[in-house]
């Protein structure tokens, strides 16, 4: 194709509806919603476990608080270092790693033998987790045109949804027969993405252009490295992700283990529930994509804060189990449908030369909030009741969110990737 030729290619391309125009970049997609596929399902074995760790370790739910927290400043290191991995030597590459990396240290979770070495584990855990997102995230908004990026990132982000009910439909098979070990030895299974990933997907068109313009004309090294702006676009970006990251800890991290302690339901049953929750995210990513698409992410990010909060209390506290699925369904469409224009929010909110580390970055610091939430509504929880605490905390963190995500700065510096 000539060069005169591709701008009407390209323009014809951005006319196609934002799923259509998805299929040639079939490979990163999946590739993307894959790594975040197995990444919930390794987190994800640890909540859907506490109950069981705990006693075998005979250790409190409030100390299991803890593990969760390391497991959240793993996640900070990974995403601002594999941030900076993926700026310097390309986004394939950070993500390859990250996903080997998740998948040995969530197998050697099964062989944890105490509450430091369980800590210590998770917290090299999360460095992995953070990793993988960061590179696999950037990598996606960097392939796919821009028309569909919204939805791109609404597939990407839905992979939680399923590797959680696969987490969830795996205990319910595994605990009443087999020890809650044998779910991380099932971590392993990212090396097979790797494989995927290695031979199946190719790099960013943009930080590969970024780097024919750094290095120049005579293929020199890059004469200077791309200094990180702390822009007001990127305080809102870091500021609204830590605050997400705590409401979605509040609302999710203890579920299972309130479903199991305060409502006493078994393995088997806390599936449907869970389930429940799972199939309302996914359907909520895939509708909040499509609806950002049309309507921007600002009025998609406020009603589903109105949602979370009128629905928290049912979803924790309800005594009729018919209500309980329900407002799983509720709360999965509104809590995690959200989290599906987070690497599109993310994305433009930073130039091309430090995308990577700046959406890192504010993932890394909205899981220390994560892991604050994990600590905290236990701790409070002890006199409060965990349900209670976590209304609490859910309804004050949407509140902040919603006031965040409405200070829209000017100037966005990477609205415009097609043109890097």
């Amino acid at each position: 194709m000539s060069a005169s030729a591709r701008p009407s290619y390209v323009s014809q391309i951005l006319t196609y509806p934002p799923l259509v125009a998805l299929k040639p970049y079939w490979r990163v997609t999946v590739a993307a919603f894959l790594g975040w596929f197995l990444d919930a399902f390794d987190q994800t074995a640890l909540l859907l476990t506490l109950p069981d760790i705990s006693h075998d370790f005979g250790v409190t739910i409030s100390a299991m608080g803890t593990v969760l927290l390391a497991q959240s400043l793993g996640r900070a290191v990974g995403n601002t270092g594999w941030g900076w991995l993926a700026d310097r030597y390309g986004r394939r590459l950070a993500f390859l790693m990250g996903v080997l990396w998740f998948g040995i240290f969530s197998a050697a979770t099964g062989m944890s033998n105490g509450l430091i070495s369980l800590i210590v584990i998770q917290f090299l855990f999360g460095i992995g987790f953070g990793g993988e997102w960061t590179a696999s995230a950037a990598l996606l908004m960097e392939s796919v045109p821009g028309k569909s990026r919204a939805m791109a990132s609404a597939i990407m982000m839905s992979g939680y949804e399923l590797g959680f009910l696969a987490a969830t439909a795996a205990q319910a098979i595994i605990l009443p027969h087999y020890s809650w070990r044998l779910l991380f030895f099932i971590g392993l299974a990212p090396a097979l993405l790797a494989l995927f990933i290695r031979w199946g997907v190719k790099e960013s068109p943009v930080w590969l252009l970024k780097q024919e313009q750094l290095r120049g004309t005579n293929g020199a090294p890059p004469a200077t490295k791309a200094k990180f702006v702390l822009t007001l676009a990127a305080i809102q970006a870091i500021a609204l992700m830590s605050f997400l990251e705590f409401q979605k800890a509040a609302i999710y991290s203890l579920y299972p283990t309130i479903l199991r302690n305060v409502h006493h339901l078994t393995p088997a049953l806390v599936f449907w529930p869970i389930g429940c929750f799972c199939i309302g995210s996914l359907i909520g990513k895939l509708s909040c994509g499509a609806l950002a698409s049309r309507f921007g992410d600002l009025r998609v990010i406020i009603g589903t804060l109105i949602v979370v909060v009128l629905t928290i209390y049912p979803f924790l506290s309800s005594n009729s189990y018919p209500i309980l699925l329900l407002s799983a369904v509720i709360m999965g469409l509104a809590a995690s449908g959200v989290f599906a224009l987070v690497p599109h929010y993310l994305a433009k909110r930073f130039p091309s030369d430090t995308r990577s580390f700046g959406m890192g970055l504010s993932y890394a610091i909205g899981s220390l909030g994560q892991g604050l939430a994990g600590k905290l509504v236990p701790v409070c929880g002890r006199n409060l009741g965990l349900p209670l605490s976590a209304q609490i905390f859910v309804v004050a963190s949407s509140v902040v969110v919603g006031l965040i995500a409405w200070a829209e700065p000017d100037e966005l510096p990477g609205e415009t990737m097609e043109t890097e």
